[in-house]
């Protein structure tokens, strides 16, 4: 599932979108889905995007979230605590397809 969330985004990157953060904690449980979508699907999702800002910031302890920024400096966090990598790769799509 998340693997299409992936597809369907392809090089879609980037159109009003400028960067996405993934914030997420090494250990957590909370965080394990998110872990598990990165070591799945961000090389796919960089090879389709390789001018595309992804970045992925690991510190202990903190919640999971997903922050996309938009044209103009806007921004729109989701959090991303206790989900699956497919769901993982929903919120994905979904910050894709709004723009803020």
């Amino acid at each position: 599932m998340a693997a299409a969330a992936v597809k369907n985004i392809g090089g879609g990157l980037g159109r009003g979108l400028r960067e996405l953060r993934i914030h997420l904690c090494q250990r957590s449980a909370g965080s394990r889905g998110v872990r598990e979508f990165i070591e799945q699907h961000y090389v796919t999702l960089k090879k389709a995007n390789p001018n595309f800002p992804i970045l992925i910031r690991e510190c202990s302890g903190i919640q999971p979230k997903l922050w996309a920024r938009y044209e103009f400096g806007k921004e729109k966090s989701i959090p991303l605590n206790n989900l699956t990598a497919d769901e993982v790769g929903k919120a994905l799509e979904s910050v894709v397809k709004s723009h803020a």
